[in-house]
């Protein structure tokens, strides 16, 4: 699903309605690892959050209040998921976005955990989970969404700086 296509599942009665489960990829550039590998790839924490959707505490991850100029990779596969051109100061504890860096580099699943209706958002090159989407919040964004990302999903490459 495309970022242009998520808006009509966020209009429908039922918000999740038109959410339709996603596939991960399956071409060369999918990465696929064992749980074992994964563990030994990432940290305690990363391994929670990427690869058993967790959720890191707000206010204390490295990128909630950071204004650095760059692109926002997976921690887990180095895929480019997002730029600082789309974050945006939201107060939530977590770095926030306001669309994805280009279609196609995430993906979206229903999650009805914890007794909420919400929209994950997974990286779709190695199908770690990152965060949510929501929409409709008055952030006045140009797409009105927020993608609520766990700064523990991201690893921030700096953009050069002009000499």
């Amino acid at each position: 699903m495309s970022t242009a296509d998520n808006r009509k599942y966020f209009q429908a009665v039922d918000p999740l309605a038109g959410v339709p489960l996603q596939e991960v990829p399956k071409n060369e550039q999918c990465v696929e690892r064992t749980e074992a590998e994964w563990r030994d790839e990432l940290t305690p924490e990363e391994f929670r959050v990427l690869r058993q959707a967790g959720t890191e505490r707000p206010y204390t991850g490295e990128y909630w209040d950071t204004h650095t100029a760059g692109v926002y990779q997976c921690r887990a596969c180095g895929a480019e998921l997002f730029t600082s051109n789309e974050k945006f100061d939201s107060h939530c504890g977590w770095p926030s976005f306001w669309a994805p860096l280009a279609e196609g580099t995430v993906r979206y699943i229903h999650d009805r955990t914890l007794g909420m209706e919400r929209v994950e958002v997974r990286c779709a090159n190695c199908d770690s989970h990152l965060g949510h989407v929501f929409e409709g919040e008055g952030y006045g964004t140009p797409t009105d969404q927020r993608y609520c990302i766990n700064s523990v999903s991201l690893k921030l490459v700096e953009a050069p700086t002009p000499q």
